[in-house]
């Protein structure tokens, strides 16, 4: 059973970076065909993908997002960071880290999420 696991700041205060860790276990991040996605929900609205890292390591973003946001990955942890600069209040949001298989855009396990912040 694979499971996903937020870990990050609560809080962030305008013009800053977020930073969020998915710590994933009961599967590798380099296993073959699959990507891993960071995903939010602003309050009030749907889900926006984010942007994900793929198992070869490559990443790709939401063209909305793009020179925001990187993802880099930690194989030795098994795990994968996001970071979104230059943070506002319009950024607040549950973010979810989950996972992907490659071709679909549909995601099978999901992180429980974790509520961001974003204020002075």
């Amino acid at each position: 059973q694979v499971q996903l696991q937020e870990s990050g700041p609560g809080l962030v205060k305008p013009s800053q970076t977020l930073s969020l860790t998915c710590t994933v276990s009961g599967g590798s991040i380099t296993t073959n065909d699959y990507y891993w996605s960071w995903i939010r929900q602003p309050p009030g609205t749907g889900l926006e993908w984010m942007g994900a890292v793929v198992y070869s390591g490559n990443p790709t973003y939401n063209p909305s997002l793009n020179s925001r946001t990187s993802i880099y990955r930690d194989t030795s942890k098994n795990q994968f960071t996001l970071h979104l600069n230059s943070v506002t209040p319009e950024d607040t949001a549950v973010y979810y880290c989950a996972r992907g298989r490659i071709g679909t855009d549909e995601h099978d396990y999901w992180g429980q999420g974790t509520q961001v912040t974003v204020s002075s």
